[in-house]
């Protein structure tokens, strides 16, 4: 490979830092706040610790992709099932993306003096836009390493963000009153709230391939190089997550852009960067379904008229679905049960405990037994809970704390 520590760490953690940090302050609602942060570190351990699962399970089968991995360890069955899953997992992300782009940069749009009730501000055809002009010629490349530079891009605006969230955290808070029982310890969703988290932190899917990019892929490297990247990751979602939550408490939105006010120009401003986050992260996802395309159908190598039909069709398809939908929580929240809770908790200790030469009271498997049996009930309880406790909806639709103007607009407006 031909990338160094640094990037290869700038790529966990943009793979990190998507599109799913957005939803972690709706988690802390779904949770209860204390439980919300503890899931958090608790998610991010198991994140952590499955990453370096899967390369040693690499290790000790000689392969080189997660796909492989499983296909050693549980035969054609698995690896199906785990295509599948690698599959849906990027595309659904892809989704969210779209949808998150067209919320966000028409409200951008919104804000700028003489864009009216344009085609800007139509998020079907913001959509349209940026696939055609961004995502789809950068999904195009070839080299995952050529995405580094991005990477770094994207991280820099997830910090200019998370500084956005943190001064409206002290600014906005004031004027938001907060819902009964805010700090309440737990809540029944908390099981939802696992999915939306383990949606934010997964990068399992990237792992080999950025494993695979190191100029000394080692196991010390690999480690050293996963603590820092998701101790990181965890201290921005952290921070990110308690100062969404702490302004809008019971109010937070699955996209928390959707919780400021339309005329917030520094609102507007993070919106701005996060469409671009978003659009920019777009590329790796496609990456990833791109890859298992092609090894399933096509043997592993994709002829360059292959490439670009393969990258059209999928992106076409991701398109065409976020323009029919646009409910982003409920988008994140089955992503995380259905796709991300299998590829963090369960696939990877799967196939290490079924590869590990250790006695069965060794750490590592004793660890990877529980994380299994966690994803497991994860799964099944986020899922029943996702479809009898649907999340409803607002979209775009002001919140009632933003209206200071209207309040004496109406008070003018009644008899004297």
């Amino acid at each position: 490979g031909n990338s160094d520590l640094a990037s290869a760490g700038f790529n966990i953690i943009n793979s990190i830092i998507g599109s799913g940090i957005i939803g972690l302050p709706y988690s802390m609602k779904e949770a209860g706040f204390p439980l919300g942060v503890l899931l958090l570190f608790v998610v991010a351990y198991i994140t952590d610790y499955s990453i370096i699962l899967l390369i040693k399970g690499g290790n000790l089968s000689s392969t080189k992709s997660y796909q492989e991995l499983v296909k050693k360890t549980y035969g054609l069955v698995g690896y199906l099932i785990l295509s599948t899953l690698q599959f849906l997992y990027p595309f659904i992300a892809m989704i969210s993306y779209n949808i998150i782009t067209g919320d966000t940069l028409t409200k951008v749009f919104q804000r700028i003096p003489g864009v009216g009730l344009d085609v800007l501000t139509d998020r079907h055809f913001i959509i349209l836009l940026t696939t055609i002009i961004f995502t789809l010629p950068i999904s195009l490349y070839r080299d995952i390493a050529k995405l580094g530079k991005i990477s770094l891009l994207s991280l820099i605006l997830t910090i200019v963000i998370l500084i956005i969230v943190m001064v409206r955290t002290v600014t906005l808070s004031p004027q938001v009153p907060k819902s009964e029982n805010a700090w309440i310890f737990a809540k029944s969703n908390a099981v939802q709230a696992i999915g939306v988290m383990s949606f934010a932190f997964i990068c399992h899917h990237n792992s080999f391939l950025i494993y695979g990019s190191l100029e000394e892929p080692t196991l010390k490297n690999w480690s050293q190089v996963t603590h820092i990247s998701v101790s990181l990751a965890l201290v921005i979602s952290v921070v990110f997550a308690a100062c969404g939550y702490m302004t809008f408490t019971g109010y937070t939105e699955g996209d928390i852009f959707e919780n400021y006010c339309r005329d917030d120009n520094l609102a507007t401003f993070g919106r701005f960067c996060y469409g671009v986050t978003v659009i920019l992260t777009f590329p790796l996802e496609c990456f990833v379904t791109r890859e298992v395309i092609a090894n399933v159908f096509f043997h592993g190598n994709l002829s360059t008229v292959f490439h670009v039909v393969v990258t059209v069709v999928i992106i076409a398809v991701a398109t065409g679905v976020s323009l029919m939908y646009d409910c982003l929580g409920m988008v994140l929240e089955l992503n995380g049960v259905l796709s991300a809770t299998p590829l963090v908790f369960i696939i990877p200790s799967a196939c290490y405990l079924r590869l590990s030469k250790e006695r069965w009271n060794h750490s590592d498997n004793l660890i990877s037994c529980l994380i299994l049996v966690l994803g497991v009930l994860v799964m099944a309880v986020g899922l029943v809970m996702t479809v009898l406790h649907p999340q409803e909806c607002s979209h775009g639709k002001e919140m009632f704390y933003c209206s200071p103007s209207n309040v004496s607009l109406h008070n003018s407006t009644l008899p004297p």
